[in-house]
């Protein structure tokens, strides 16, 4: 069986989060609880229905993990993106959206 993390997007605001082993929905992946055995992806798969049902998350998934040179990565694509963001340099100038005060009125 391959390791395993909790994965999903926050509510609030749509980021990627993972569960760490405190039971706090985390940014990093390399905070995440890693699931070694069937008890364990069981108990991951409990949390995130129950986390969904508090509407604190959405699209929750238990994802395959490798862990290499100490460094956690998914072995799926969409994973590894959700987790390190763009497979592509954006174009040239673009510094992605930035939250600015509204304008005086």
């Amino acid at each position: 069986m391959a390791d395993k993390v909790l994965t999903a997007n926050r509510l609030s605001d749509g980021v990627s989060v993972w569960l760490d082993a405190a039971g706090n929905w985390n940014e990093r992946l390399q905070a995440a609880f890693v699931a070694r055995h069937k008890e364990a992806v069981e108990a991951l798969e409990a949390t995130g229905k129950q986390a969904y049902a508090d509407n604190k998350v959405v699209d929750v998934n238990v994802v395959d993990i490798e862990e290499v040179d100490g460094v956690l990565r998914p072995l799926r694509m969409r994973e590894r993106i959700r987790a390190e963001g763009p497979t592509i340099a954006y174009a040239a100038g673009y510094a992605g959206l930035i939250a600015t005060a509204a304008p005086a009125a």
